[in-house]
């Protein structure tokens, strides 16, 4: 079985992209794990600081191997947004195999010192954990919306730039990088995403070198996202779509069950709900 690290670099040769899925819960991850199974094809399961304190840090990274374990199957963990030296730390301890800090908040050269310090706490480890930089603030929640972010500007001038992206690259060492290209995070209630910058994508690319990921994919379209891809986005991220499908079946569950009691009963739906979410994607990106 591939690592995570060949994965991607055999998604980048293909011009693909592999689908990376938030989770905080057992139901969510199977549901991912069964659509990925069905097409064959690997998957990151990502765990936010809010989804890993819910779940538990250890026990986030001993679902996931287990699965891996058992089916012999490309399925990985990742530590997303992680705002902290000593939270990247705590998830490169817990196992994971990738994990994201997250310094789009702070001054450019801050988030280069942390994210460098970050990269060398994993190469020190005895596993080959691969770490994520940022780079421009697309907002924090996976939410739907009724406008941007707030702090999110998406004119071409707060877009990242290929030039910092090479400098961040170069100067930190990290293994993947998420630029700031239209994107953001969560999805407008009006389902107008704004487009993203396929360009930009294609320059930051050139620049840094690094493989890129797509972040805040929910409510993207289609064209948009394999454009993103074919321009150098190596992995891309959905939340928030998950989130809603989940949230719809579950109510529509307990709506028309009111006296059922047994989770496993009112919460298969909902786990199908995500499933089919998580297929429709990845026929999109791979």
């Amino acid at each position: 079985m591939k690592s995570l690290r060949e994965c991607i670099e055999k998604a980048r040769a293909d011009r693909t992209a592999i689908g990376h899925f938030n989770a905080s819960n057992i139901e969510t991850i199977s549901a991912i794990f069964r659509a990925a199974k069905k097409q064959n094809t690997p998957v990151i399961i990502g765990f936010s600081e809010g989804e890993r304190d819910f779940f538990g840090v250890r026990q986030a990274v001993a679902v996931v191997k287990s699965i891996r374990d058992e089916f012999d199957f490309p399925i990985f963990s990742n530590a997303d947004h992680t705002y902290s030296f000593e939270r990247v730390k705590e998830a490169i301890d817990a196992g994971f195999d990738a994990v994201i800090f997250d310094g789009t908040e702070l001054l450019f050269e801050e988030n280069i010192r942390v994210a460098r310090k970050c990269v060398r706490y994993a190469r020190a480890s005895s596993r080959d954990v691969l770490v994520e930089g940022e780079l421009g603030f697309i907002g924090k929640s996976s939410k739907v919306l009724d406008s941007l972010p707030v702090g999110v500007k998406i004119g071409e001038e707060f877009l990242t730039k290929p030039e910092e992206a090479e400098r961040f690259v170069k100067e930190t060492g990290v293994d993947l990088l998420a630029p700031a290209v239209g994107n953001i995070h969560g999805m407008l209630a009006s389902g107008l995403e704004p487009a993203l910058n396929i360009e930009r994508v294609k320059a930051v690319r050139a620049a840094a070198g690094a493989s890129l990921v797509l972040h805040g994919a929910s409510g993207n379209t289609a064209s948009d996202i394999q454009g993103a891809i074919k321009a150098g986005a190596a992995i891309v991220h959905i939340n928030t779509e998950l989130r809603v499908a989940y949230r719809k079946a579950l109510m529509l569950s307990l709506q028309e069950n009111p006296d059922e009691v047994a989770p496993y009963k009112y919460l298969k739906p909902a786990m199908q709900a995500v499933e089919r979410t998580v297929e429709a994607k990845l026929k999109i990106i791979s």
